[in-house]
């Protein structure tokens, strides 16, 4: 007989597994929600074509795609920008700015499977639409922060690195570059962390060589980690494109240092997020040990609603990861340990019994408390080992002698004491016990 297993890069959770990632979302909810944060949800499957726009056709070979029994072109979201974008694009007129959602969905990637990375996947997703100034980055880098800070992290676990596209390129406008020298320049950058010297290969293979004075410059650009360099460094140069960027960064780094974050963000120019649609400010967020991928990642990205056949709008968002981020909580050990306890166990005698416990058994379930009971008949010693095995804090006794008393006896499983109560006041009572737990 065949054996049926998940498909490569998916996931099953199991109850225990559940139980963590329902912590994970349940946090990030709460914390979205003290932002002023509005939930939605979308489709899972989206036209091809969608992402295609966004992205050129390259980002065909990463998805879940295939002619659905209609003819079209369909695929599995890999991410929710395009589809945000489409959402908010389409009631721009009538929602009320600025434009403050969030989700928590499932994506899809047909990618090479690693750690903290899978072909399915869910991630919590913030964005703010219709604000053109930093103070839309300014509340998306505190909810991230705050997304994180949650579990109990601390700036002694994460760190978000701060960029700027924008600035990137007025500074090789600066120093001579056209768009296409500029953006091959950034391409370079996107990879120089990893490849080295080597991630300018290609800009070299394209524009038959570069210019050492502007690839030191370039690098000296590249290696500033502070906002007093940078100021310094764009001073020398001058001009209203970079004035008017660097007040920018200033008024972004000192709202979040008078919220008291400036300690989690560090000025880093290596992180310029090669996705194309970025159009400013651009963020990463990493554990400080360097061990794992990336926790989250996002930025400004003014064209794409616009691009997506929405009206102009200004857009910044982020997203988070759950697998990588649940690896980081496993390896500080900030993941609870969740046990799937009953409050209430009742202990039952024979038929009788068993159909007068059921009237409170269904009462205490409709007010709220997690009863559970045997479903076969039971010697008492097993039920009764049975209870203290649950978890369960109480167990409520219904024997003969209690049936025909019309009471039930109440066990603190805890404390091992027993107390008596007429049966109309068994509600009462175990809410009572757990109103002053």
């Amino acid at each position: 007989m065949a054996t049926f297993q998940t498909l490569p890069g998916f996931r099953e959770f199991y109850p225990e597994d559940f139980s963590r990632r329902n912590h994970i979302f349940r946090l990030w909810r709460q914390t979205a929600a003290t932002y002023g944060f509005a939930e939605y949800d979308a489709p899972v499957l989206e036209p091809l074509d969608l992402y295609k726009a966004k992205s050129g056709d390259e980002i065909e070979a990463q998805l879940f795609s295939f002619t659905d029994k209609g003819g079209r072109e369909v695929a599995l979201r890999p991410e929710m920008t395009p589809t945000v974008c489409r959402l908010v694009g389409a009631r721009a007129s009538a929602l009320k700015r600025p434009i403050k959602w969030f989700s928590i969905a499932e994506f899809y990637r047909y990618e090479r499977m690693q750690k903290g990375r899978g072909r399915c996947f869910f991630q919590f997703n913030a964005d703010i639409f219709g604000e053109p100034g930093p103070e839309a980055e300014i509340e998306l880098i505190a909810l991230l922060i705050q997304c994180l800070r949650a579990f109990g992290l601390s700036e002694d676990d994460f760190y978000v690195r701060l960029s700027d596209r924008n600035l990137w390129f007025y500074y090789l406008e600066a120093l001579g570059l056209d768009e296409p020298r500029s953006r091959g320049i950034l391409g370079a950058i996107d990879k120089f962390e990893k490849l080295g010297d080597d991630a300018f290969k290609d800009y070299i293979e394209e524009f038959g060589g570069i210019d050492p004075a502007v690839k030191a410059k370039v690098l000296s650009f590249l290696a500033i980690k502070s906002l007093s360099t940078l100021e310094q460094t764009l001073s020398e140069l001058g001009g209203d494109k970079l004035g008017a960027r660097l007040a920018d960064w200033k008024k972004l780094l000192g709202a979040l240092e008078a919220m008291g974050l400036a300690r989690f963000v560090e000025v880093d120019l290596g992180v310029v997020r090669g996705l194309a649609y970025y159009t400013g400010f651009v963020f990463e967020a990493f554990d400080r040990k360097g061990e794992l991928r990336a926790l989250a990642g996002g930025g400004r990205y003014d064209n794409l609603v616009e691009k997506l056949g929405g009206p102009a709008l200004p857009a910044v968002g982020f997203a988070i990861g759950d697998m990588t981020f649940a690896l980081l909580l496993e390896q500080r050990g900030l993941m609870p340990a969740f046990v799937q306890a009953p409050d209430v166990y009742c202990v039952i005698g024979g038929p009788q019994e068993r159909l007068a416990a059921f009237g409170e058994i269904n009462a205490l379930r409709a007010a709220g408390f997690r009863v559970d009971y045997p479903m076969k008949e039971l010697a008492f010693g097993k039920q009764f080992k049975a209870a203290a095995e649950s978890g369960a804090k109480l167990a409520l006794i219904y024997g003969g002698d209690e049936l025909v008393k019309g009471v039930v006896k109440i066990r603190d499983l805890t404390l091992r004491t027993e107390t008596e109560v007429p049966r109309a006041q068994a509600v009462a009572a175990v809410r009572d016990f757990f109103s002053g737990a």
